[in-house]
């Protein structure tokens, strides 16, 4: 029996409309919450920072900067059935590549396309999600209770509501809380230090000597933004062997631009000790360590648990064996082709609701996150590092087919994948970005 649920689906960012999509097109009865004032996520630029704690996530839902654009081709960037073309007027950013402000028109247009604003809340912030009491003593039917905080146009007026649900959907927590080093004297320096959630634009650096400790995507792309405004950029990475030849040459092509090993230290009067023995006096430092999972709001007596951003135990990244099928996650694994995986995640956890995909049992589906991760960790994945897929195609295309019949990624776009993947990692950090059209590609999606 195909069944309808009422299922609450936290978060419009990418990974909750594609959830929203898929249950009402299961036949489940939806309601979006999403605390900012429109769709997108993070993808929703927010020029305000946490200038507060910035160090922290205090203020701004939102780690976008001003110069952020895609790292995966537009082809690729885009839902199996709603490919992401430029504009037809000539208006927005129609490079393969393009800025935050595009792929945000896009999640707009998807919204639009299918009707999902008619299920979304905005300005609405889920406080606590918790197991509601059975209907009857005997149900054994698990139900959750959601208490949000709705906010009108005025300050003060917030309401605060509850309503139980069949099922809740998360699709937050991602990206939201700073992952921080423990760095010596880190609590003692006293000049500017700001985790990168809280970067926007560069002119506040003009001048400065800047450390930057980390140097993976949003690492390098502040690293190049400010080599051009401050005085002087240092980088700390945690070993140089890790670095390709084509990072080397775009740090040799700037003369203000330095790699060190990871800071040893940091002192009072604002010098930095690196590993590596050398020494700066700098203005401030920005951390570009990346984010742990989070969900404040979610109470499952310790069934769920975050240690050292492994969610677990979660079945195939999606279900927690003790509340499944009636708590779910989309949107926890990382290194994926977004929002494509996101869309299989969301159409597997809609048809498991209705009741067309039955799920294994509780101790087969925790034997088999278990298994899992003990096979990652033979392969020396450490634990922070459980739920990055990194570009598995084989893996990806199989959990689709398996679990709800998702199409697999046609041959021409894992061909560019693997080439778009090469560019990052072997092309000019600067310029992989500015690459020639790919003809197959363009004339496959009809432009």
């Amino acid at each position: 029996m195909v069944s309808s649920k009422k299922v609450c689906m936290i978060g419009a960012g990418v990974s909750g409309l594609a959830s929203a999509r898929e249950l009402l097109r299961e036949g489940h009865d939806v309601t979006v919450m999403e605390q900012s004032s429109g769709v997108g996520g993070q993808w929703l630029y927010d020029p305000r920072t946490d200038g507060g704690d910035p160090l922290g996530a205090a203020g701004a839902h939102s780690s976008m900067y001003a110069s952020v654009r895609l790292i995966s081709p537009r082809e690729l960037t885009c839902f199996s059935d709603f490919p992401f073309f430029p504009s037809n007027d000539g208006t927005g950013d129609a490079r393969r590549y393009p800025g935050h402000a595009e792929f945000l028109r896009y999640i707009r247009d998807f919204c639009d396309a299918f009707g999902l604003m008619d299920v979304v809340r905005l300005n609405t912030k889920v406080l606590h999600v918790g197991l509601a009491p059975p209907l009857a003593a005997d149900d054994g039917v698990k139900r959750w209770t959601v208490r949000w905080s709705r906010h009108g146009d005025c300050e003060g007026d917030a309401v605060t509501t509850e309503e139980v649900f069949d099922a809740v959907v998360v699709a937050v927590g991602q990206y939201t809380q700073p992952r921080l080093p423990t760095i010596s004297g880190m609590d003692k320096w006293s000049r500017r230090q700001l985790h990168s959630h809280s970067y926007r634009v560069p002119d506040s650096f003009d001048g400065e000597v800047v450390v930057i400790v980390g140097f993976h995507e949003s690492g390098k792309d502040i690293a190049q933004e400010l080599s051009g405004v401050a005085r002087e950029v240092h980088v700390s990475v945690k070993s140089m062997e890790g670095l390709t030849p084509a990072v080397s040459k775009a740090v040799a092509r700037h003369h203000n631009l330095h790699l060190h090993l990871q800071i040893e230290c940091l002192c009072e009067d604002g010098q930095v000790t690196f590993a590596d023995g050398s020494r700066v006096v700098a203005d401030s430092i920005i951390y570009c360590t990346g984010y742990d999972f989070w969900f404040p709001f979610l109470d499952t007596g310790g069934l769920l648990t975050v240690d050292d951003n492994r969610v677990g135990p979660l079945f195939e990244h999606t279900f927690p064996p003790a509340l499944a099928p009636s708590l779910s996650f989309v949107g926890v694994p990382r290194l994926v082709l977004v929002p494509r995986f996101y869309e299989a995640q969301a159409r597997w956890v809609a048809q498991v609701l209705s009741g067309r995909r039955p799920l294994p049992p509780e101790e087969e589906m925790l034997r088999s996150a278990e298994e899992y991760h003990r096979a990652r960790e033979a392969t020396g994945v450490p634990r922070r590092l459980s739920h990055t897929v990194f570009f598995d195609m084989d893996y990806c295309d199989e959990f689709g087919a398996k679990h709800c019949g998702f199409p697999p990624l046609e041959g021409w776009k894992r061909d560019f994948l693997s080439s778009a993947v090469a560019r990052v990692r072997d092309g000019d950090v600067e310029s992989y970005r500015d690459s020639d059209l790919v003809l197959e590609g363009l004339r496959s999606e009809g432009w």
